[in-house]
């Protein structure tokens, strides 16, 4: 995928915008009454749906089976990085879920080498790592009484990392509405997969109004719109750029659940110590990887 020689404001705008759209989905999952798990079955039902209307202008319904399987595979993983994303969110409260989704590059760091061959691990990426994990450590003592829900997010960002990696591996001339499609589905399916183990029953709750509304705007924003504004803005930023603004989905979610919630989503000085250090890490890495790799 070819790069141009510049990148407008636009196009960092939007990426901005994605993030931003990335950081709610806390916040909804939070404002959504149904249970963790019929969040993600709606949020990836519905979508699965637009999707499927976008992708038949653009080939969607022909993909052979042995292409469409590895991307259903894949978009299980995300299902389930989804449900316990909202489980999180759920158990504690929207500011401790997104203060652990920055540990994914510490987990990228260690799970590509063992997906990509071509990869070794960087001594860089490990010393950041080694400092999350100090700030991890930080978290769970000054905000012990939600260690459950910052638990479960951490394996939420670790199956994000093993999402990440194992779409790199299927980049393909594809259109982002034919991927999304069969994504969507796999992430359909294991969600409905997980119900009877979390909930105890295979059919998911009925939305009520308010949660119908909030699931629209799950999907349409926070998921369709979202996907899209991603793959424009990767046909025309750097790679460097792009994990740069990526990593300020929880520094934007934060402060929008401050906004929203108020003082519930209020933390100690020490969760705010250690969601920095973890910030500042991610944020800090590229350049250090320019100065020492």
């Amino acid at each position: 995928m070819s790069q141009p020689t510049s990148t407008t404001f636009r196009d960092y705008l939007l990426m901005h915008a994605v993030v931003a759209a990335w950081g709610f989905t806390a916040i909804l999952g939070k404002w959504v009454t149904l249970p963790p798990v019929d969040v993600t079955i709606w949020r990836t039902g519905l979508a699965t749906f637009v999707f499927a209307l976008l992708a038949r202008r653009h080939g969607g319904w022909q993909v052979r089976a042995s292409e469409a399987w590895p991307l259903i595979a894949v978009g299980a993983v995300l299902g389930v990085h989804w449900v316990l994303f909202f489980w999180s969110a759920r158990l504690s409260t929207a500011s401790v879920c997104l203060a652990a989704m920055p540990t994914g590059m510490l987990w990228a760091s260690l799970i590509e080498p063992l997906i990509d061959g071509t990869r070794r691990w960087r001594p860089l990426e490990l010393l950041v790592g080694l400092t999350m994990v100090g700030a991890v450590w930080l978290i769970y003592q000054v905000e012990f009484s939600y260690w459950q829900g910052f638990t479960v997010a951490i394996a939420a960002a670790m199956l994000a990392a093993v999402f990440a990696t194992l779409t790199k591996q299927q980049v393909s001339h594809r259109h982002w509405s034919v991927i999304g499609m069969f994504q969507m589905a796999g992430a359909f399916a294991a969600s409905w997969a997980c119900r009877p183990f979390l909930e105890g029953k295979l059919i998911p709750t009925m939305p009520d109004a308010a949660s119908a509304a909030g699931l629209s705007f799950l999907v349409l924003i926070c998921t369709v719109a979202a996907y899209a504004g991603f793959m424009k803005a990767l046909r025309t930023m750097s790679v460097f750029s792009m994990n740069v603004i990526y990593n300020l989905e929880p520094v934007y979610g934060i402060l929008l659940a401050m906004l929203i919630f108020g003082r519930s989503e209020f933390m100690s000085a020490g969760f705010y110590l250690g969601a920095g250090i973890i910030m500042l890490s991610v944020l800090v890495l590229p350049w250090l990887r320019r100065w020492v790799e």
